[in-house]
């Protein structure tokens, strides 16, 4: 065997290097995009979770509330239990800091320097060599990690002699602080100063944002937590959380995310192994009677099989080989240039360094090599079965009928029952392997759709020989097409479902934009940074507009009515991320405001009516119709009653994926006594101009100094938009998240019609001497072209119809199944009939035209000396 391969098998990838290099190109590229995304993604977690123990440091309990900051005489209680070793109050807030002209997202942490070293070390103040050695207990000071002092723009290390200050803003004002040393926690940029000063400094007196706790030996967590829960005075909206939960939460849910994306990296893998299968199925064609005389001189039909195999394996593992080498290069470039965030807002300022997993390395290469003897196996088949004899004479193999069609409907039926089950760990495996046996089940009941089809077209096409004698060739020998066309199939199909679940996406959203966009203008109370998926609490936490400068708004000239909104962050879970409560105008009813899925249901007297999205019924069993326990204590006041709240409705929202619960302002304000609001829409009076109503809210907010309760000094602090730019950006980061799609439909496209030239190619050589017999009956070069050509035709014809079939087929389960269990939204289905009808056109014409190139070698002038043995 070792010697076919260095004679028999070199001289074939000698001669046609650039085919088989095609087929190792294939499989390069998806073992490279799967193996990069994994890669990303791990040194991504990697250095978050790094960064979030450096900061939390390994408590053995956190104590958070569950909205906002809680007061600080819990801290004195947890000091005092007698069970409680060590107990470290932190301050912890988003604010901004001033770099030249930008204005740039800080972490601020307000610490106790003397609980940090057994705590949080990496939290623990370092002062430079400048500053004095108590200088952390001294007010005035900050100290910076390495991510601050680069979003800062100054110099890694502090030069000697020189003294370094920081402007940074949470609420009304800027405090100018002096750099007096580092910190060693890594993550985003970060400033740390004394808990005191920060209290002092920005106005939050007698506010904590956590308590760490390190119990004493042999302390049982349940039985301390529960006490303290039952113990007299306990605030209700506490919460105790472990150290890790804030990693394993980012983890869980971006890991829908991150699987998604490998499987559509795979993708390519998939097409990959069709042409693979096309490659060697031509390589065997031509080699049809070689293999046959090496039969005849002793190699055995399992060892032809083997040796085809094995060719496939090179193949597939030089294809791997070279695919984790550029997947590694494709990763270090992403994370050194995107940092480590692929789209889905999980990572947003985390920047790490590469991670290379060699279990990773092993299980991507193995599913190339994996594809690779997938696609090698039926060639491998066909040489096994060459019968010696006849394949000598050059007759080729006798026509193979299928009889599968049994399997295939097995196939499908499972493939239903599978898009019934629900997701496993957030993870919908099951409706993966659905759309797998969809794919493997079409794919397999093509011969007997060709014969279900062409057995009614062919007697239309009876008295009109070149067509008939493609449509009947197609007939009799329709497992060679199914063969044939299995690669289209295969790549049309995928298509079609990515172009299917992108226009369903793309409209659901449009038509989201248009319901929860009412207004002309969007002003918005911006003084910290915000947050993307990852679950952190936004801007619009602190950054407000007070209710004097709301009503100056609606007295502008120029707008007719105004509504309000005020968000806030709410840790209902400790194992999940914050849900985001948002309070606006609903005068006009929930159905006009919000974007329903359902009707909306009354509310029963004496309860609130809440409006919860979609991912909030899937995490929290927040249903239509019952009351939601977990947010009352949330929003309970010292000395009243907590609320009833009553799920009247689902909406759909597409702008944050860990849940959101809408309820009326009035009711807000009822229950929180607070009336400033973070963001502002404005309907303009019939005539006015969008110019002249933007000056004059910045004119107004730089009067006012940004807006009141808690904005800044200037008219920097607001941010306005108009409903046209809003949408504008929103569908132009639609596009651009899923323009790796279109890449990747092309590449399936390209390799299922490589496939078609390859299969047609392997089928001409066969049948160089029925053309020899079709030109001696008188046929000419260009009839014989226009038979192959109509072959082709009638072939991808129906590769065509099959492939736009089973595409939908396999859209429905990505639109319904797959992203309501990935994502915890829906969509509405959408079929851009035009597109896929035009796509399907252009498969057609490409597959007739590459077939017609395929037969012009076949029918050339010494296509006569073909029978020439024979006469």
């Amino acid at each position: 065997m070792r010697a076919l391969l260095t004679t028999f098998s070199w001289q074939e990838l000698r001669h046609h290097p650039w085919r088989n290099a095609a087929a190792v190109l294939a499989v390069m590229l998806g073992v490279a995009l799967a193996f990069s995304v994994q890669l990303i993604n791990a040194s991504a977690l990697d250095e978050f979770s790094s960064a979030v123990r450096s900061v939390n440091g390994q408590p053995d309990l956190e104590v958070r509330a569950v909205q906002g900051s809680f007061d600080e005489a819990v801290f004195a209680q947890l000091a005092q239990h007698p069970q409680v070793a060590l107990a470290s109050p932190v301050l912890e807030f988003q604010g901004l800091a001033l770099a030249g002209e930008r204005q740039v997202p800080m972490r601020v942490i307000g610490v106790d320097a003397l609980a940090l070293p057994t705590i949080a070390p990496a939290l623990m103040p370092q002062p430079g060599s400048n500053a004095a050695r108590f200088a952390m207990l001294a007010p005035g000071h900050v100290f910076l990690n390495a991510a601050a002092r680069s979003a800062l723009g100054l110099a890694a290390e502090s030069a000697d002699g020189r003294i370094e200050t920081v402007q940074l803003r949470s609420g009304s004002s800027w405090q100018r602080l002096e750099v007096a040393g580092h910190v060693a926690a890594g993550g985003a940029a970060l400033a740390v100063l004394d808990i005191a000063a920060a209290q002092d400094l920005f106005d939050k007196l007698g506010q904590l944002s956590r308590v760490d706790l390190r119990l004493a030996p042999g302390t049982d967590r349940a039985t301390f937590i529960a006490s303290l829960q039952r113990s007299p005075g306990w605030p209700a909206g506490l919460q105790f959380a472990e150290p890790g939960d804030a990693a394993e939460r980012v983890s869980n849910l971006s890991r829908a995310y991150r699987v998604n994306l490998t499987v559509l990296a795979l993708v390519a893998l998939f097409t990959g192994a069709f042409l693979v299968f096309s490659v060697l199925a031509l390589s065997v064609a031509k080699r049809a009677q070689q293999f046959a005389l090496l039969g005849v001189l002793g190699l055995t039909p399992r060892e032809r099989l083997r040796l085809v195999l094995i060719e496939s394996l090179v193949l597939g593992l030089i294809g791997s080989g070279a695919g984790l080498a550029l997947g590694t290069a494709l990763a270090a470039f992403a994370l050194r240039v995107l940092g480590g965030d692929l789209g889905g807002g999980y990572f947003e300022g985390v920047a790490p360094t590469l991670h290379w997993s060699s279990g990773s390395a092993l299980l991507y290469g193995g599913l190339g090599v994996l594809a690779a003897l997938v696609g090698g196996w039926w060639p491998a088949r066909a040489a096994q079965a060459l019968p010696e004899a006849q394949t000598l004479k050059g007759l080729g193999a006798a026509p193979v009928q299928s009889h599968s069609h049994w399997l295939a409907l097995g196939l499908i039926a499972a493939s239903a029952a599978l898009a019934n089950m629900p997701a496993v760990g957030g993870i919908p495996v099951a409706a993966y392997l659905s759309v797998g046996c969809l794919l493997v089940g079409g794919i397999t009941a093509l011969p007997w759709l060709i014969a279900l089809l062409y057995d009614r077209v062919a007697p239309v096409f009876a008295q009109r020989v070149l067509p008939m004698l493609a449509i009947e060739r197609a007939r009799r020998m329709r497992g060679t097409a199914a063969v044939a066309v299995s690669g289209v199939v295969a790549s049309l199909s995928l298509a079609v479902a990515l172009t299917v679940m992108v226009a369903s996406f793309r409209d659901s959203v449009t038509h989201w934009l248009d319901v929860v966009l009412p207004a002309d203008l969007y002003v918005r109370a911006t003084s910290s940074g915000r947050s993307g998926n990852s679950g952190t609490q936004s801007s619009s936490d602190t950054a407000t507009f007070a209710p004097a400068f709301v009503q100056a708004l609606a007295r502008l000239p120029g707008v007719e009515r105004i509504g309000t909104l005020r968000t806030r962050s709410l840790q209902l879970d400790p194992a999940q991320p914050a849900v985001t409560l948002i309070a606006r105008s609903l005068e006009g009813g929930a159905s006009q405001a919000l974007p329903l899925v359902g009707p909306a249901l009354p509310v029963p007297a004496g309860q609130v009516g809440i409006y919860v999205s979609e991912p909030m019924v899937e995490l929290y069993g927040a249903k239509p119709g019952s009351l939601f326990a977990p947010l009352s204590p949330a929003l309970a006041t010292a000395g009243s009653a907590p609320a009833a709240f009553f799920v009247a409705g689902v909406w759909r929202d597409y702008a944050r994926q860990f849940g959101a619960i809408t309820m009326d302002a009035r009711d807000f304000e009822r229950l929180t006594g607070e009336r400033s609001v973070s963001d502002v829409s404005l309907w303009l009076a019939p005539g006015a101009s969008e110019g002249p109503v933007q000056a004059a809210v910045r004119e107004l907010a730089a009067r006012r100094g940004g807006g009141g309760a808690s904005g800044g000094s200037d008219s920097t602090n607001v941010e306005i938009s108009s409903v046209g730019q809003i949408r504008a950006t929103s569908l132009r980061i639609f596009d651009r998240s899923f323009a790796v799609t279109y890449w990747l439909q092309a590449v399936a496209i390209a390799i299922g019609l490589f496939g078609i030239a390859a299969s047609f190619s392997a089928q001409v050589l066969a049948r160089r001497k029925e053309f020899g017999l079709l030109a001696h009956l008188g046929f000419t070069r260009r009839q014989v072209l226009a038979v192959v050509a109509g072959e082709g035709a009638a072939w991808t014809a129906i590769g065509a119809v099959a492939g736009l079939l089973l595409g939908l087929a396999v859209s429905v389960v990505l639109v319904k199944v797959v992203n309501p269990q990935s994502f915890h939204w829906t969509m509405d289905l959408l079929v851009p009939w035009g597109r896929l009808l035009g796509l399907c056109a252009a498969v057609v014409a490409a597959g007739t035209v590459t077939a017609w190139l395929a037969g012009r070698a076949a029918a050339g002038r010494d296509v006569v000396l073909a029978v020439k043995e024979d006469w």
